[in-house]
């Protein structure tokens, strides 16, 4: 939208205001199916509930389907953590929900790529609005 307003207004700089946190890493490391994390790597079901403890976390209930677009690599004693959207049952939730969850809470159903790019966390991956 802003590269098409400064066609028609030269000049014009849009501004966006975004209010947030960034939060803790979870890990500095994450395996994506492309160097961008932006293919989806698999389709997951989750096999139990999940309430999510803060906002990097999504919350999950038994028997829904979730799209996985990377996997934290683990370090030391934290849990294994993977990123994916979770889509709610009604129409106006047709961006879903973005965040980490346990990756022993879903049995995944398929594979679309595997994950095979190791590439670094960044701070906006923590980010919470």
């Amino acid at each position: 939208m802003a590269r098409l307003l400064s066609l028609f207004f030269p000049g014009l700089v849009a501004i966006c205001a975004v209010h947030g946190i960034f939060m803790d890493r979870l890990a500095s490391k994450k395996l994506c199916a492309d160097d961008e994390c932006v293919y989806t790597i698999s389709l997951a079901r989750a096999q139990e509930d999940y309430n999510a403890p803060d906002c990097r976390f999504i919350n999950v209930k038994k028997g829904q389907q979730i799209y996985v677009y990377s996997k934290l690599v683990k370090e030391n004693e934290a849990g294994e953590f993977w990123a994916g959207s979770v889509y709610g049952d009604r129409h106006e939730d047709e961006m879903g929900t973005v965040g980490y969850f346990p990756s022993n809470l879903v049995e995944e159903q398929h594979v679309y790529q595997e994950a095979t790019k190791e590439v670094p966390t960044t701070d906006i991956d923590f980010f919470c609005e």
